[in-house]
């Protein structure tokens, strides 16, 4: 079985046919599929899929390009649904800022300001953190080492192939998320540090519906697609597909416990 730990299926793209799209999951030997939390206005949604589809759970949280809309309240009033296995995705993305120098230094606050919000949100409730890190590898692990001894666990989403973020796997539970982005041509550096990751953090993802693996790029990514990237981590690290399956599964398992159920 795998385990997709980081899929939105709760995007408007799935819509139409989303039961066909977990049907088809699971025929891929897909087993268990987490929604991470990005828009707050989507949580009721991405509750109701969860609620609706066993073994798919999904977490509250505000991605920084959402946080506008960032309201601590609803993410704990979610948190306590018994389908909510995590906080996030939230983080730090530096890729769009002003330029304006000040407006810049602004923008950093605030969303270091709703980062660490949900960061002290997930030490309290004991629940594992997604994280988003785009353009702001050093404020990140700056921040995430004040935390890292009070976090029951982290999923560097999307993980960036930052030797400096690789570092917090000796700090605290820091699993690295590996999806589509192993299998492009342009993601020499993400194949070289691979084998540098502790086998026992490595988590497989889609992030569904974006980065779509090869060969299918360009069409709208799906849980199944999973299997791909299980595929290009068994190559670059010379092990059989199954035992990939094997160990991605029981880390996921450990992170997001309700797996286990």
């Amino acid at each position: 079985m795998i385990i997709d730990t980081h899929c939105h299926l709760d995007d408007k793209s799935f819509d139409s046919d989303i039961e066909k799209v977990i049907a088809s999951s699971r025929e891929s030997g897909i087993g268990g599929i987490l929604i991470p939390g990005a828009d707050i206005n989507d949580l009721p949604k991405a509750a109701k899929i969860a609620r609706e589809f066993e073994n798919v759970f999904f977490a509250v949280g505000v991605h920084p390009y959402d946080k506008d809309e960032f309201d601590v309240q609803t993410l704990y009033k979610f948190a306590k649904d018994e389908k909510c296995v995590a906080v996030g995705e939230c983080g730090l993305d530096y890729f769009r800022l002003p330029r304006d120098e000040n407006e810049k230094e602004l923008e950093k606050a605030e969303q270091k300001r709703i980062f660490r919000a949900q960061l002290d949100m997930a030490a309290e409730l004991n629940l594992p953190v997604i994280l988003h890190i785009r353009d702001a590898n050093e404020d990140s692990f700056n921040i995430l080492k004040e935390y890292a001894g009070r976090l029951v666990g982290a999923v560097l989403h999307c993980y960036n192939a930052s030797p400096l973020l690789l570092e917090l796997a000796k700090m605290g539970e820091f699993y690295f998320g590996i999806g589509g982005v192993l299998t492009f041509k342009n993601a020499k550096n993400l194949v070289q540090i691979l084998p540098q990751i502790p086998r026992d953090r490595l988590l497989l993802e889609t992030d569904a519906p974006y980065l779509t693996p090869e060969p299918f790029r360009g069409r709208r990514n799906e849980p199944a697609f999973t299997r791909l990237v299980a595929i290009k981590m068994a190559e670059v690290l010379n092990l059989e597909e199954e035992e990939v399956i094997k160990i991605t599964t029981k880390n996921a398992k450990k992170i997001f416990m309700k797996f286990n159920t």
